[in-house]
């Protein structure tokens, strides 16, 4: 090979050549092409570049499409409709053809992936609503003074600066808060499964308010713990443990004196008590008889002074003495009494509880809110046993020879023989704390997964909370 062929050949590999390696231009390396020559030197974001917009975009949107029909929630309020227009234009560079300038179309774009990716986020994990702003102003008290407070729950406010945080970070961080905002839990899966197989218009909306209270950030059930739930609209509890769960009929708060929804514990439970009638009830509901000492006894009530603590003739009280707030008036307990035989005892803002009653007949009744807000429950007995589960058999019968039921033991029929002449009720129970103490919540839900079987069921709007919840997520939740 002679030297000129040689030095043509070193050429031709690139070793040594007086032509120089091309370098890719900002438009060639970029999804934009040419247009990104027109892309403003200051403008920035978290879900474009210089380079082309973010894989993340497009996971955003195909994530949106498909989870926004099946939480409930409506596409047009996070901006889908516009982010697939917008990202259609980028992706085939339709500016020119459709007028349109790159730098407005990344903003909208930018805008309005950030405002679906932190609405959506926050709302799924906090709720779309503040329940407490909403349920606490629907009432107002008899006075005029203000409004009833109908939710009691603590309730943690909704935090956009974390989503957008994480708007702003990599794109593992984003997707991963993302996939994570779904609700937990068995009853919103539960409601999520029946509006996926649902295509009646007024039931999916019904499901729809129903998922929003899964949302809110409440103290919820815990299924690996005993636990007692009141259902104010089934007008059912449910007392569940691990492995049984006891069901009964409740009778709850009427339109005008509501049972308040709230959480707590049961601390103990109270066998005959005495019923200290609260100040609102004296005033509308005894005060009236003031001076009839024969509707006094017929009904075992008594009068007490609060500063002395002597007991009044009931005859010699009038309605403005008992209306004063200076008299205490009770009833006794036993056989009659208003709270029935047993009462369980929560911590509340209320003085409500729930209770027996000594009028069974009221669980006939297909509407059964008809109480001053306090809980009345169809198997006392029963419940009191769910809250002692280490009871043995005496203790069980101590409980049900104070509530006037039949012993079971032959322990329990001899004390009965031996004692038939001593006064009633019996006391052989009167006081029994619940350890550990068992967590009460007492809920509103119009469609919830029945505990025994599974089933989402439905039941009617007793107190038109639907409808005000229904109003405040209206911008957010399906349409169809």
């Amino acid at each position: 090979m002679n030297k000129g062929a040689f030095l043509f050949g070193i050429c031709m590999l690139g070793v040594s050549c007086t032509q120089k390696q091309h370098v890719p231009t900002e438009a060639e390396m970029s999804a934009f092409g040419d247009y990104v020559y027109q892309m403003d030197s200051t403008l920035q974001g978290n879900w474009f570049s210089r380079m082309g917009v973010s894989a993340d975009a497009d996971s955003l949107l195909a994530y949106l499409r498909r989870e926004l029909p099946r939480n409930g929630l409506d596409t047009t309020a996070f901006f889908v409709p516009q982010i697939a227009e917008d990202l259609s234009i980028v992706h085939t560079l339709a500016f020119d053809s459709l007028g349109l300038n790159i730098n407005e179309v990344l903003l909208r774009l930018e805008e309005n992936l950030t405002r679906a990716y932190v609405d959506y986020t926050t709302g799924q994990r906090y709720g779309f609503m503040r329940p407490d702003k909403v349920l606490n102003r629907l009432q107002l008290k008899p006075d005029s003074s203000g409004y009833v407070r109908l939710f009691d729950y603590e309730i943690h406010s909704a935090d956009f600066s974390e989503a957008e945080e994480h708007a702003a970070s990599d794109s593992y961080d984003r997707l991963s808060w993302l996939f994570d905002s779904t609700p937990k839990g068995n009853v919103y899966h539960a409601l999520q499964n029946r509006l996926l197989q649902s295509t009646d218009k007024s039931e999916r909306r019904r499901l729809a308010i129903n998922m929003e209270r899964c949302r809110w950030q409440t103290v919820k059930p815990d299924d690996k713990e005993r636990w007692v739930v009141v259902n104010i609209p089934s007008q059912q509890l449910w007392a569940v443990c691990p492995d049984s769960i006891l069901n009964m009929r409740i009778c709850c708060g009427a339109t005008v004196t509501k049972t308040p929804l709230l959480s707590s514990v049961i601390s103990y439970f109270q066998v005959n008590p005495e019923w200290i009638i609260p100040q609102k009830i004296v005033n509308s509901d005894i005060a009236r008889h003031a001076g009839d000492s024969a509707y006094f006894a017929r009904n075992r009530y008594y009068i007490v002074r609060r500063s002395s603590g002597d007991t009044l003739q009931t005859s010699a009280v009038t309605a403005s003495d008992l209306r004063s707030g200076t008299l205490r008036v009770g009833q006794k307990g036993g056989r009659g009494n208003s709270l029935g035989r047993i009462v369980f005892r929560f911590p509340n803002n209320f003085a409500v509880y729930l209770h027996d009653t000594n009028n069974r007949g009221a669980f006939s009744r297909d509407r059964r809110t008809l109480s001053h807000g306090c809980v009345r429950v169809e198997k006392p007995f029963e419940l009191a046993c769910f809250l002692m589960p280490d009871a043995d058999d005496w203790l069980k019968d101590r409980l049900r020879i104070s509530m006037d039921i039949a012993p079971e033991t032959m322990q329990g029929t001899d004390y009965l023989e031996e004692h038939a002449d001593d006064p009633q009720p019996y006391r052989l129970l009167s006081y029994r704390e619940v350890s550990p103490s068992v967590p009460v919540h007492i809920e509103y839900f119009t469609a919830y997964p029945n505990p025994e079987t599974g089933f989402v069921e439905s039941w009617p709007d007793l107190y038109g909370y639907d409808d005000a919840v229904g109003r405040e997520i209206a911008p957010f939740i399906l349409k169809r």
